[in-house]
């Protein structure tokens, strides 16, 4: 028997404008001897001009192939074997990213052009061999028309801008130079000297202190007014995306689980899973010393997922008679928000 088509997200109804970004069903399998893994299993959502998206989970839910899978860069033995990424053109039809060659001229220009990603480890994305200023004049170039010298100009202006102190020398600097600060703020001027209609952020705030975390979400809103840019912003951090998103999903074992406008999954959230991650957050009202709430289990690995709803083993709502038999869709809750729950209809 088919699955039921997906139902299709929305999750802007006021701007009524078509999503600059569309995911939807995004199925990404990983095949290894031990099994078939599927890291992303059906997600879907929208992203809209001028906003931020921000995705949230567990660790090992599925964000951050998500992310590498709208730009086709999945390491083997993954491969995408379902789903589109429709992006919009300006006054063109969208075009479907799938459908382009992993390692073609076409989904080349739009890596690190219309869509830029800042990785989860600068560290590690960023070639030890070569100094700062040869890889983001590369960046440039690759998607510019400038020359060598303008090129450098521009990425000196770019260093400034996300606030590295002397720019000029630190162009000739390698990136075990750079601290960690330093490196996430030149992760992301390379991942915006070419001026991205989307940036894709995945945890870029991750091992930063406090301090250095506020800066560079300060720098990423600032640069999102003055160039209209869209974000997807990744992370395991709630607090953060109460700061930075306009719009959350919720993922779980590869599924969107719920879906709907920042303020309403935070005052009003709908799946047990979502509940149990907000009820989790450490709260200025705690006792000293008072144990932190936490979720349930832990999620299931891959290989092994449950039946029917993947959260069913770990739900304080579980219904024995469904919840572990079908795997619910994803409906409409009052007029801004979805989650997939038999909660709310056994759909």
């Amino acid at each position: 028997m088919q699955s039921p088509e997906p139902e299709t997200v929305v999750t802007d109804e006021d701007t009524g404008t078509r999503p600059l970004l569309s995911v939807e069903d995004l199925q990404t399998y990983f095949f290894t001897d031990e099994g078939t893994i599927k890291a992303v299993d059906g997600a879907s959502f929208d992203v809209y001009s001028g906003r931020t998206l921000g995705i949230v989970g567990e660790s090992g839910c599925g964000k951050s192939i998500t992310a590498k899978s709208i730009l086709q860069i999945i390491d083997n033995p993954g491969r995408i074997v379902g789903g589109q990424v429709k992006l919009s053109s300006n006054g063109d039809a969208s075009k479907n990213l799938l459908e382009m060659e992993p390692n073609g001229e076409e989904i080349r220009s739009i890596r690190g052009g219309e869509i830029s990603m800042i990785f989860q480890e600068p560290m590690t994305s960023f070639s030890p061999i070569h100094t700062f200023g040869n890889q983001i004049i590369e960046a440039i170039r690759l998607h510019s028309p400038l020359d060598k010298e303008e090129a450098h100009g521009l990425a000196v202006d770019w260093l400034r801008r996300v606030g590295i102190p002397s720019p000029e020398q630190r162009m000739s600097e390698y990136p075990y130079q750079f601290s960690g600060g330093q490196r996430q703020r030149a992760m992301i001027a390379m991942a915006l000297c070419t001026e991205p209609r989307i940036l894709i952020a995945d945890e870029p705030t991750t091992a930063l202190d406090v301090t250095t975390q506020a800066q560079i979400l300060d720098i990423l809103q600032t640069l999102q007014k003055q160039n209209d840019m869209s974000i997807i912003f990744i992370t395991h951090d709630l607090g953060v995306i109460a700061e930075v998103a306009d719009v959350v999903a919720v993922m779980y074992l590869g599924k969107v689980v719920e879906i709907g406008p920042v303020e309403s999954i935070f005052s009003s959230p709908k799946h047990p899973y979502t509940k149990a991650l907000l009820s989790s957050m450490p709260t200025i009202d705690a006792a000293p010393r008072e144990r932190m709430p936490s979720i349930t289990g832990a999620i299931p690995h891959p290989q092994n997922r449950p039946s029917g709803c993947s959260f069913h083993p770990r739900c304080p709502s579980y219904m024995s008679d469904i919840c572990g038999l079908r795997e619910p869709d994803l409906v409409s809750i009052g007029t801004d928000q979805q989650a997939s729950c038999f909660l709310y209809g056994r759909n």
